[in-house]
């Protein structure tokens, strides 16, 4: 299970940065709009196929996220990186998407699902340095 405070700082924000790396092991990573279903733990994100992040994704599936709060304030520091499986979405995935951007209903959307890992939340707002980490079973 999940420690609810990671789940809270997941659903405050909307934006990831994606990394991936292509066949020769050069990274790339791409900022992405992001909805996350927190019964399946997943994130759910677009990207077209003819992206460089999607096309290393249909290669390699490892892929790595994080998510930030922009801050300057110390004890307001608080982020999160992640470790998971990327793959094609599908209808439960576009409903949690198309729920969390409305507008999208009607767009032809080319779906990714993140199934986590491994999550580290670093949140100073419970204390400085204080982290949480939650690991997959599997």
């Amino acid at each position: 299970m999940v420690d609810q405070q990671i789940v809270k700082f997941i659903k405050k924000h909307h934006v990831l940065t994606l990394a991936t790396v292509d066949g020769k092991g050069l990274p790339y990573v791409a900022n992405c709009f992001y909805a996350y279903d927190a019964k399946r733990n997943r994130f759910i994100f677009t990207s077209d196929s003819t992206t460089l992040h999607a096309t290393h994704m249909a290669q390699k599936s490892n892929v790595a996220l994080s998510i930030v709060l922009e801050t300057r304030v110390v004890g307001r520091v608080q982020g999160i990186q992640i470790r998971g499986i990327a793959e094609q979405g599908n209808e439960e995935d576009r409903s949690a998407y198309v729920k969390r951007f409305p507008y999208t209903a009607l767009a032809p959307l080319n779906l990714w699902s993140v199934t986590p890992t491994m999550m580290k939340l670093t949140d100073n707002t419970l204390g400085f340095g204080k982290k949480l980490i939650w690991q997959s079973e599997e």
